[in-house]
């Protein structure tokens, strides 16, 4: 091994053998275990997030395989419509072309190439974190066979009357020119105005005032509304008002709906540019008028000095021609939550378009059959009531529930170019065909159509697509093999769906409603199978200081420049590089250089990753710390230095195990924590608590490993027993080869070199660790036994050493060592353990106090009821050993006060596990055993 670790040579190296040897693909021999990758936009990049919870599946995935099963990890990149659209359009822009000059066959085309030359960035971006996927598998949800998919599904759901087209109320992106998902869509905080309007009663003899921070929409208004119960509108409610600045004349309505106690209890009413006015609408049938266009300028509806105008020009305009009416009663600064597009930044308006949808509300179609509520809504949510899906943490579920109690028909069609166009012909009747292609729409038709055909132009929602994911990815619906455009096979339904239900999908709770909801729904109308078996929603990650990570504040890690570190100008340079405004590029940048004034040190692969695991709880987010992942960088360090003085320590050649048990208690002490960790892991993987899972192997390793078990060999290394030296030997190669294939899967790389070099020391014969099976806690024997006696052992050290530390006494000097108290049984271990005592802790022999006999001046760690005595004189200050057993004292004090307050608790005794109410039990009563010896020996020194 080299003499130190640098994980670059070492992370490239490795990932290189691994996905050429085939090792990331399913085995075919054991229980079938799957994961499914949310599949990236194509456009993407490697952000803290993919990184945080990519690292999660990875160790999943590893941890699966090394124990024997049937492992895919499916990945695959999405086509994110709106996103890949908008880039190549940009480019496009920058040649003073738009997609119409090209075309759409020829836009299409161009993007096919844009994703061909750089949709791979995420994917390479990905090898870099270790990602042990099987990317002989990786789908594009634009590949055929996935196309092939979309089409089946839209075709079988039309014809089973769950999909149909409708005039609805869309979020719709001006500047996209397309409805867009409410994930696409971000409420931002703004300033802006609430304005309050008169309106007249059509015979002038009275007056509401309704109130809006929107007034241009006043000239689609059809009604202004008041609350059933509100005694100052109620002789209004069926009369007509004359809607300012328009001749049209529109009804007072009374509607549940209207809070009387909030402004003037008078709502104006615009269905066709609110959600909520929309709803009213139709429960009260009136007819919705739209005043704008599909880029937000004011249509024919409106009147015609309105006509044409930008909505902001035309609120403008609306605003001076009230007041010059005397209407414009009031204006005040209001805060607003403003819908804009995450794509454009346009504000989004409700419009209402023809779009498709998928039913999900109706319990019975016209014609009997069953309707979306009862066919598809129904089966996704029985599915997570029933116990079939389990969220972790389990709140989760309730969120799922409660979106799909209240659901909305989903609005299934874009205007893009870019995407899976919507299999759909219309006649020039308008009548509707669907099928495969134009030959099927037509031979499926129960009528011949009238006239030509022309295709819906029409693209489906990213979301439709990647809805399909568990079962499209796996093949279905082909009869066969599906191939890539390389010719190489990348599924079969047949003997792939083995993998579905998968294991636990990863994912974030932002899109419980859009994707995952969606996949249930989805497969279980086409499988009749659930898409997998629990859902493990993790945290977002902010900075060290809990913000959200934005460009905008200059907060952002790149997951590449924490493992390859990056140099200050750099990292300011792209840290500002997005940033138009110069008051925010000089705060960003004043930020950058006082949060990293050298830059970010490169920490490797294998520390990110093991920050995440040890930052990976069921809270809702995670604080990201650099100082923290510099930590783990050093505990990789620990391990390496760890190995190299174990391999140092052996002869040439394998180590041969002994024959019987191993020989020093020791050994059996760290065999039976080795046992102990192993089986904490185990169950930490079971209930994805992968901070506990860190913390148990990092404290084995650093703590038990590293600071014990090494020192604690030592005498039997260096001693005469040479059956003590052998046994001694093979159980350090035994428990760090163990060590290595726990680590593996939260830490890849250090631990696959370290493994290269103890493997052929204990003569394994296979060519990587992660051929290797997991290291199974009822292999080892423990013995508690021995545990006891080194615990005890350890205790004796570290009170000598504790003092040595606090009183600065060079830990080269051999000191006294007195003995005082105790029972037959610490006499015993004594006699046993003098030699290693002296040898470890730089004692002379240590040497018993007799009762009642005087005892001199000493500091004094107590272990039980023995108490371990360094001499103060020629070596310690009597009045620092005061003060150090009074702070010694205190912090007892405040353990006991923390157990007592458990234990006082009625509810923790009645509901905690018996064995850890036992536990707590016995550390008061070992605490006040200790608390007694140290408040005697404080007495002593006066």
């Amino acid at each position: 091994m080299d003499k130190s670790f640098e994980p670059t040579r070492i992370e490239s190296t490795w990932y290189a053998r691994w996905e050429a040897s085939g090792a990331f693909r399913p085995s075919g021999q054991g229980e079938p275990y799957c994961i499914l990758l949310p599949p990236p936009n194509v456009t993407g990049t490697l952000h803290m997030g993919h990184a945080f919870q990519q690292t999660v599946m990875d160790m999943l995935v590893r941890y699966h395989r090394m124990r024997g099963f049937n492992t895919l990890w499916q990945v695959g990149t999405d086509h994110a419509g709106i996103a890949t659209q908008k880039i190549v359009e940009n480019q496009l822009a920058a040649e003073d072309k738009t997609r119409h000059d090209l075309g759409r066959d020829a836009f299409v085309e161009r993007v096919w190439q844009w994703k061909e030359a750089s949709g791979s960035t995420i994917t390479n971006q990905m090898r870099r974190i270790g990602a042990a996927a099987d990317w002989s598998r990786e789908r594009f949800t634009m590949d055929e066979g996935l196309s092939a998919a979309v089409r089946k599904v839209f075709i079988d759901w039309y014809r089973a009357g769950l999909i149909y087209r409708g005039n609805r109320l869309v979020n719709w992106d001006p500047v996209l020119g397309t409805a867009v998902s409410d994930l696409e869509v971000n409420n931002v905080e703004r300033d802006g105005h609430l304005w309050s309007i008169r309106y007249m009663t059509t015979d002038g003899a009275e007056s509401v005032v309704v109130a809006t921070t929107r007034p241009e929409t006043m000239l689609g208004d059809v009604a202004v509304a008041v609350h059933p119960e509100d005694e100052r509108y109620a002789h209004l409610v069926g009369k007509t008002l004359k809607l300012p600045l328009t001749d049209r004349e529109i009804p007072v309505i009374a509607d549940d709906y209207v809070d009387k106690d909030f402004g003037t209890g008078c709502v104006k009413i615009t269905p066709a540019h609110d959600f909520n006015d929309y709803a009213i609408g139709q429960r009260h049938q009136l007819p919705p008028i739209t005043i704008f266009t599909l880029d937000a300028k004011v249509n024919d509806n409106a009147p015609p000095k309105y006509r044409g105008l930008d909505r902001y020009d035309a609120r403008k305009a609306v605003l001076a021609d009230l007041e010059a009416l005397g209407l414009l009663v009031e204006a005040k600064p209001h805060k607003l939550q403003v819908p804009v597009s995450q794509r454009s930044d346009a504000v989004i308006e409700p419009m209402l378009t023809d779009q498709w949808f998928v039913d999900l509300t109706s319990d019975v179609q016209k014609d009997g059959r069953p309707g979306g509520r009862k066919a598809i809504t129904q089966p996704a949510l029985d599915a997570v009531r029933n116990g079939d899906i389990k969220f972790v943490p389990e709140n989760w579920a309730t969120t799922y529930t409660q979106w799909l109690d209240n659901i909305q028909d989903w609005c299934i069609s874009r205007q893009l170019w870019w995407g899976h166009r919507i299999p759909a012909w219309y006649d020039e009747a308008g009548n509707i065909f669907v099928g495969e292609d134009e030959a099927d729409a037509r031979a499926s038709a129960g009528t011949a159509p009238v006239g030509a055909l022309r295709q819906d132009d029409d693209v489906l929602d990213t979301w439709f697509s990647s809805a399909l994911w568990p079962f499209s990815t796996l093949g279905w619906p082909a009869n066969g093999p599906v191939k890539n455009e390389r010719g190489e096979i990348v599924a079969n339904w047949e003997q792939d769906q083995i993998f579905l239900p998968s294991a636990v999908l990863v994912t974030g709770f932002d899109i419980i409603f859009f994707w995952v909801a969606r996949m249930v729904m989805a497969t279980k109308y086409f499988t009749g199978r659930i898409p997998f078996r629990e859902v493990y929603i993790n945290a977002i990650v902010r900075d060290a200081e809990g913000q959200k990570m934005s460009k905008s504040k200059g907060n952002t890690l790149d997951p590449l420049d924490l493992i390859d570190g990056i140099a200050l100008e750099p990292l300011v340079e792209k840290s500002t590089r997005s940033l138009l405004i110069p008051q925010v590029r000089a705060k960003v940048e004043k930020r950058i250089r006082k949060d990293y004034p050298d830059g970010i040190p490169a920490i490797g692969t294998d520390a990110l990753r093991f920050t995440f695991a040890a930052l990976a709880s069921y809270s809702r987010t995670i604080n990201f710390d650099i100082k923290r992942a510099e930590g783990y960088k050093a505990f990789c360090n620990k391990l390496w230095n760890a190995a190299r003085f174990v391999l140092m320590n052996l002869p040439e050649g394998a180590i041969a195990a002994p024959a019987g048990a191993p020989v020093t208690e020791a050994e059996r002490w760290i065999l039976t924590r080795l046992k102990q960790t192993l089986g904490e892991v185990e169950q930490h993987f079971v209930s994805y608590r992968f901070d506990l899972l860190a913390q148990a192997l990092y404290e084995f390793v650093w703590n038990e490993y590293c600071d014990w078990f090494l020192e604690l060999s030592k005498p039997a290394l260096n001693g005469d027993d040479t059956a003590a030296a052998t046994s001694a030997r093979h159980t350090l190669l035994v428990v760090l080869e163990s060590v290595l294939r726990a680590l593996h899967p939260v830490i890849p790389f250090i631990t696959e070199e370290v493994w290269a070099s103890v493997a052929p020391m204990l003569g394994l014969g296979e060519g990587s660790l992660m051929q290797r099976p997991w290291p199974r806690a009822e292999d080892i024997v423990a013995d508690d036994a021995a545990t006891a006696e080194i615990e005890w052992f350890k205790n004796v050290l570290s009170g000598v050493r504790k003092i040595r530390s606090e009183m600065n006494i060079s830990p080269g000097k051999t000191i006294p060592l007195l003995l005082a108290g105790g029972d037959a049984g610490d006499r015993a271990r004594v006699a046993k353990f003098a030699a290693q005592i002296a040898f470890l802790a730089r004692t002379e022999a240590p040497w018993w106090i007799e009762a009642g006999a005087a005892e001199p001046a000493a500091a004094a760690a107590v272990v039980g009821t023995l108490r371990v005595l360094i001499p103060l004189a020629g070596l310690i200050d009597l009045g620092a050993e005061k003060t150090r057993l009074a702070k010694e004292i205190a912090r007892i004090e405040v353990e006991i006060r923390k157990c007592e307050g458990k234990l006082g608790n009625a509810s923790f005794v009645a509901n905690a596990p018996a064995e850890v109410v036992a536990q707590e039990r016995q550390r008061v009563a070992d605490w006040n055993s200790t608390l007694g010896a140290l408040r005697e020996q404080a007495q002593k020194l006066g």
